[in-house]
């Protein structure tokens, strides 16, 4: 997937997101937001375009660097916590992807710790070896 790919689908799956949350929350009618919902949407909108992790990261919230201002960060959470479980019923596939690629993230994380205390032990155990000390 190309990064101009990955920002398009992370903008569309916002966009759903906010849309759930505006029409549950302040009523209004699906597809439209409410003027507040309207200014987080372009908050996040901006912030999706500029990110400079486009590239690496999988999600907003498991990013290094965090570029929302704390309000909007906030609200963006508020929004999220409520939009995100009932994606699943707009959108399943997106729901599933993100929970495989969220999963697969921490299991690459595990792997890499693993290997890298396991070379760390090897170095050691090898200078031992090779270097044993005369008491």
């Amino acid at each position: 997937m190309t990064v101009d790919e990955k920002r398009k689908l992370e903008l569309k799956t916002m966009y759903q997101i906010i849309g759930i949350y505006c029409h549950n929350k302040h009523h209004t009618p699906k597809g439209q937001l409410c003027e507040a919902c309207e200014q987080v949407w372009k908050y996040a909108e901006h912030r999706i375009d500029v990110c400079p992790h486009m590239e690496s990261k999988t999600f907003c919230s498991v990013c290094k660097t965090h570029c929302y201002a704390p309000n909007y960060r906030e609200k963006i959470r508020e929004i999220m916590r409520y939009g995100g479980p009932r994606m699943l019923l707009v959108s399943p596939i997106q729901v599933i992807r993100h929970m495989y690629l969220e999963r697969q993230k921490k299991r690459l994380a595990m792997l890499a710790s693993f290997f890298n205390g396991f070379i760390t032990f090897l170095c050691n155990n090898l200078m031992l070896l090779l270097c044993p000390i005369q008491l």
